[in-house]
């Protein structure tokens, strides 16, 4: 599908040209009934005055236009039986004040500062406005389960979210609507329908253990997060294209306090330098779309994500067009493509280009996947790992259950991995405390307590197999949504609890004890001192979660493990 005319231009320059042409309307109709009474009429109003009124009637108009949205909403909503939530009001001209406060917690405070004090003050329904354009934020079960589940067909992503995020999603699933929508999910859902785990054989193959093993036998730290971005980066490559990257050839990081530092040249690979450019094209529209319209005016004549899109673009191309060869051949022999469930040994792209050749839509849906098979399950397991460090009991326990139902060397199958509880209930709470792709509502959601308990801030990976299960949780499971809900679900969902606990139960095996390096983590992304002592984790956070599209660990996550004795 070729992208039209429109999203070849720099992104803020359609919606720019179309607001210029709306906001000189007035000025124009002016200017137009000035020259046909001079032409036609008696008045002859002298020319300053004609352009005077003109340029004052742009303000005039805005004004007037932002006053009738003022004034006609809630009318609109009380003709519907509707309710306006409370509004929160800044002090300066569009709110700009919010804006600006929104964004220095955004980019400098914990996930959830600006708004916890909101929640409290206005409800967990309240609506803000920046630069007149209206937005709410939710941490309300009942609606938010109302636009996932029960009325999803009144509740779309919208032209704003998508025209924020089309550089870079384009028309890919996670930006979609509609028939477009339920076209991208066809596609995708009979490769999800099967219970895949035989490729977590992976795990060995593409060495991330030796790496690990070979770092700490050397005594030095390791960021764990980098090198699961590295090992996910070559899964997902042979899973999704049928050929490793091999991310994790490369050398690994040193710490900032290591001597070896200095000292080793950090040259990134094709693999590397593609990770490194999606991270921060998304990084871009996820501010995009936290100062909203306003963002257009930036990139009136240039796309911020053009660079790092163009690295992105340069290392699908060849794969996509490869998938595409392959496919028209197979064609070519059998008469026809074969569309439905995909085999066994076919890849995520082998079973896309059934449905169409297109360059276009392989591309972006290529693309939102991996937003959602990568990101999510290296960010996941990198808190994961934080948290074990961070609990040694929690360790112990999980470690124990890999010894008992596994052993120290076997292989899981998917009957182990299903049969652990306590390993489900790690991951769990895991993605309760740092759901990794979702914006602040859930993040908030996640930690109330009149939902979760009055510990609710806390770790407790019992909270999900003890009495609070069935109290809190079971009754009203859309309180967790760590993989969104309703028709939106992720359909990777049980494939990530898959890949998620098999690699936790390979780490348990190998090591039997993990701690964080803190004096290996920058200087410049531990926690703020003012974070020490606040209820629940923010009060010990040893790390600097962010987020942009998804979450991660500013700086990394540094750790060092014991080799455990019986590992081969």
């Amino acid at each position: 599908m070729p992208r039209s005319l429109a999203s070849k231009l720099p992104p803020g320059l359609p919606y720019t040209l179309r607001r210029t042409v709306i906001n000189l309307l007035p000025a124009a109709s002016i200017i137009a009934t000035a020259h046909f009474l001079r032409a036609f009429g008696d008045a002859d109003a002298p020319t300053f005055l004609v352009a005077l009124v003109a340029i004052a009637s742009i303000p005039v108009a805005f004004a007037a236009r932002v006053a009738y949205m003022n004034w006609s909403l809630p009318r609109r909503a009380a003709r519907m039986g509707a309710v306006l939530p409370p509004h929160w009001d800044g002090n300066s001209f569009g709110n700009r004040d919010i804006l600006q406060h929104v964004l220095d917690k955004y980019l400098k405070g914990y996930p959830g500062d600006g708004f916890w004090d909101k929640v409290d003050e206005l409800g967990h329904l309240h609506s803000l406005s920046i630069f007149w354009d209206p937005r709410y934020l939710t941490t309300d079960v009942n609606v938010i389960k109302t636009v996932l589940a029960t009325d999803f067909q009144s509740f779309e992503k919208g032209e704003f979210f998508k025209d924020t995020m089309n550089t870079v999603l384009g028309d890919g699933v996670f930006n979609a609507d509609g028939e477009l929508w339920k076209f991208h999910r066809s596609m995708t859902r009979p490769y999800f329908s099967r219970d895949r785990i035989s490729h977590f054989e992976m795990f060995d193959r593409h060495a991330a253990l030796k790496k690990m093993k070979e770092r700490f036998r050397a005594g030095h730290a390791l960021d764990f997060q980098d090198l699961v971005s590295c090992f996910i980066m070559d899964s997902v490559a042979e899973f999704f294209f049928g050929n490793c990257v091999y991310a994790l050839k490369s050398d690994l990081p040193y710490a900032h306090n290591d001597p070896l530092a200095p000292r080793v040249a950090q040259q990134q690979n094709a693999a590397e330098r593609f990770s490194a450019a999606f991270a921060a094209a998304q990084y871009l529209i996820s501010m995009r779309s936290r100062v909203g319209w306003t963002w257009r005016l930036k990139e009136l004549f240039h796309d911020v994500t053009k660079q790092p899109m163009a690295v992105v673009d340069e290392y699908l191309k060849p794969i996509l067009q490869e998938a595409i060869r392959k496919n028209r051949h197979a064609i070519g022999k059998d008469g026809k493509a074969q569309q439905g469930e995909s085999t066994e040994d076919e890849t995520l792209l082998d079973h896309l280009v059934k449905y169409t050749d297109d360059p276009t839509v392989l591309h972006d849906e290529t693309l939102n996947i991996m937003i959602a098979g990568r990101d999510t399950t290296a960010a996941t397991l990198s808190f994961a790992v934080y948290l074990l460090c961070m609990y040694p009991d929690v360790f112990r326990r999980l470690r124990a259950e890999v010894m008992d139902h596994i052993g120290p060397t076997q292989m899981p199958t998917f009957d182990d991995i299903k049969s652990m509880k306590y390993l489900r209930a790690v991951i769990n709470e895991t993605m309760r405390l740092y759901p990794v792709v979702v914006a602040y509502a859930v993040f908030l959601m996640h930690r109330r307590k009149d939902y979760w308990g009055p510990d609710a801030l806390y770790f407790d990976p019992d909270r999900f197999l003890d009495e609070r299960l069935n109290k809190y949780f079971v009754g009203n499971p859309f309180i967790f949504l760590p993989f969104n809900a309703g028709p939106r679900i992720c359909l990777g969902q049980q494939f990530a609890y898959n890949e998620m606990s098999f690699f936790l139960i390979r780490l348990m095996q190998h090591f039997s004890h993990m701690e964080l390096d803190l004096d290996a983590q920058p200087p410049k992304v531990r926690p703020p001192s003012d974070w020490a002592g606040s209820e629940g984790q923010r009060g010990v956070e040893k790390i600097l979660p962010r987020m942009y599209l998804t979450m991660y660990i500013e700086g990394g996550l540094w750790v060092k493990m014991t080799e455990a004795a019986r590992a081969t």
